[in-house]
């Protein structure tokens, strides 16, 4: 329903590194479409961001960003917890960005920032309602089936925490992208009205054809055979290291291509430098991966690697495995473990040995069809379009 007032919604993310700039214009786009004026806050250190560049040109009235500078903060007292420093910047943004402006809604598209200090600071953006997104919740995975580390003591002071946040006056509703939150919200007896909704919120990935697959190998450079795709931040975390030991031990007949593609950190780069070549050579992407290149590169490949360590969350590139019909080499843990445990998204590691690793592999590149779904996949509800929508429906 369209607002003819055109109250301004804002969305307040400081930081644009890997998806959460995505999240930041998607919430635009969600509000935009519902008759809103947008404005998206952000540090001035990502002006030279694609879409901060692209806001700026187009200077549509309708969607602006808004650069603020964030505070220069202590290292005494409470500044030292980083909870409480992002809480104090987030409401400074805000008080800068709300000067003549009527603010209907602040929507936060990352809220772990600082959702823990909720209990003792209250909301920083006074009596205007506001929508927040959590990511990493995951006191509650022990709780509901995820495999995760078992931390009693901690998990059980962040539930509290947690029951005592969404109370926090002027948080209309919290949406996750973890579906077990909600389980445990239910099973604890939470209520709309006694606190903010807790709902879930798909992990998007824009609807998009897959390209021909040799036509995608031939813009990226890639040759024939079988390709195995990480995709994203490369780091450490992504269990990179594991993998390049399993395919160095496969036999050179049935050895497919690894191809890295995503900005590396230091430590990964150091890695590949000493490491001996693989062969057929490894094919590296060590910087931002434009749209065009992410569908060709989810088109070419033939299975996606989610073989992360330590990493508990949900992950945007299983979504786009998915989405793309590409069977991924995924681990038990976290919500990545939890989504693929059935096994029909693709064989599933309980260890990062070379051996399971390479077992899997053996699987996935079996000529043999997989088994079809029993019904509808969770994952299904993974579009913009579903996203956009419960945005919207936050606020109704």
């Amino acid at each position: 329903m369209a607002n003819d007032t055109l109250d301004t919604v804002l969305v307040v993310e400081p930081n644009f590194t890997g998806h959460r700039w995505r999240y930041a214009e998607w919430a635009a786009a969600a509000y935009l479409e519902a008759g809103y004026r947008c404005v998206i806050v952000t540090d001035p250190a990502n002006a030279a961001h694609s879409l901060a560049v692209r806001i700026t040109q187009e200077n549509r009235p309708e969607l602006q960003i808004q650069f603020v500078e964030p505070l220069v903060h202590g290292r005494s007292g409470f500044a030292k917890v980083s909870y409480v420093r992002f809480f104090r910047d987030f409401k400074h943004a805000f008080d800068v960005a709300s000067r003549n402006r009527k603010i209907a809604l602040v929507v936060v598209p990352y809220v772990d920032y600082f959702f823990y200090s909720l209990p003792f600071t209250g909301s920083p953006f006074g009596a205007t309602p506001w929508v927040g997104i959590t990511m990493r919740a995951n006191f509650h995975h022990a709780k509901v089936g995820v495999k995760a580390p078992r931390e009693p003591v901690v998990n059980a002071i962040k539930a509290q925490l947690f029951q005592r946040a969404i109370c926090t006056p002027g948080l209309k509703t919290l949406l996750t992208i973890d579906p077990t939150l909600t389980e445990w919200c239910t099973r604890a007896g939470h209520q709309a009205g006694r606190s903010a909704a807790v709902q879930y919120l798909a992990d998007p990935f824009p609807d998009a054809k897959a390209a021909e697959p040799l036509a995608a190998r031939q813009r990226l450079g890639l040759g024939t055979g079988k390709h195995v795709l990480v995709y994203g931040a490369i780091t450490e975390r992504k269990g990179i290291q594991d993998l390049v030991a399993a395919l160095a031990k496969r036999d050179g007949t049935d050895q497919p291509t690894l191809v890295v593609a995503g900005a590396q950190d230091d430590e990964t780069r150091a890695f590949f430098a000493s490491t001996g070549a693989l062969s057929p050579p490894a094919v590296f992407m060590d910087r931002f991966i434009t749209a065009e290149e992410e569908l060709d590169l989810f088109s070419a490949c033939d299975v996606v690697w989610l073989g992360y360590k330590g990493h508990y969350g949900m992950s945007g590139v299983l979504v786009q495995a998915y989405r793309f019909g590409k069977p991924v080499v995924a681990t038990a843990d976290g919500l990545i473990g939890w989504f693929c445990r059935t096994g029909e998204l693709g064989p599933v590691i309980e260890e990062l040995s070379v051996a399971s690793i390479n077992r899997a592999f053996d699987k996935v590149f079996e000529e043999h069809p997989a088994a079809a779904p029993a019904g509808p996949h969770l994952l299904e509800r993974n579009t913009l379009s579903h996203f956009k929508q419960t945005l919207r429906q936050a606020i109704v």
